[in-house]
């Protein structure tokens, strides 16, 4: 089975909704969302409603920093999250909130463990970084793969038996086989922001028969996106980074 992985959509429908489309036109059977559906972006709403309609379908998703801070006023944000937040949490109505507070920080699906985050305090929201980090992650679960986003930059890792990491950026349409040898953390990049120098939208796809993943990426209307993030007041820069992939 083909299952894509999508994470980090921050409200960019124009983003999320090219990836959707490329996903299933390669043959996706089933999603895995990992968090932050919201912030920054123009369409939290609709961003929103279709990650339900999704979950609705079987698809995995679960909660991100961004997600959290729309009903926890406490949640530390840099100044551009807070104010796309605040303009955030009165684009959504009420089933839109009531979805998210109910999303779990993980979840498990056969030997796969999906995290928006890091896997050994979820709610810390750390960022995999580092073969530090990544270890600490992958140790803290029995998951053969786990899946995590809140980077916006695509990352592998793997822990040998020997407990030996290494650590690597993945080539985009290349597969990588799952060697059942080693333990993997995989960091899916991000559908809606990405902060690699690639303005195309990232997302991954996992192939549970051949156990391997693949890292992708897919263009979309920046135009639209960046129109849409400076029609609703937003501030400008979150427009003009989604040229420039940063």
């Amino acid at each position: 089975m083909l299952i894509a992985v999508l994470a980090d959509i921050h409200a960019n429908r124009q983003a999320f909704s090219a990836c959707l489309d490329d996903a299933r036109a390669a043959g996706a059977l089933r999603f895995a969302l990992l968090g932050d559906y919201v912030g920054y972006g123009a369409d939290p709403e609709w961003s929103v409603e279709t990650v339900m309609h999704l979950a609705g379908d079987g698809a995995v998703a679960v909660l991100g920093n961004h997600d959290n801070a729309v009903a926890d006023a406490h949640e530390t944000m840099n100044v551009e999250a807070k104010v796309s937040l605040e303009w955030t949490r009165g684009e959504l109505g009420k089933p839109a909130r009531d979805f998210l507070a109910r999303l779990p920080l993980t979840a498990t699906d056969d030997d796969r463990l999906y995290v928006h985050a890091e896997a050994s305090h979820p709610k810390t929201w750390t960022y995999v970084t580092s073969t530090v980090e990544a270890a600490r992650s992958i140790v803290a679960t029995p998951a053969h793969v786990t899946f995590c986003g809140h980077v916006h930059r695509p990352a592998v890792y793997s822990l040998s038996a020997a407990a030996k990491m290494t650590a690597f950026t993945p080539v985009t349409g290349v597969p990588i086989p799952l060697l059942p040898g080693r333990r993997w953390l995989l960091v899916a990049g991000s559908v809606g922001q990405p902060r690699d120098g690639n303005p195309a939208a990232a997302w991954l796809m996992l192939d549970t028969d051949r156990h391997q993943i693949t890292f992708c990426r897919t263009p979309y209307d920046v135009d639209a996106a960046a129109a849409a993030i400076r029609s609703k007041g937003l501030p400008v820069w979150l427009a003009e980074r989604l040229y420039r992939g940063v």
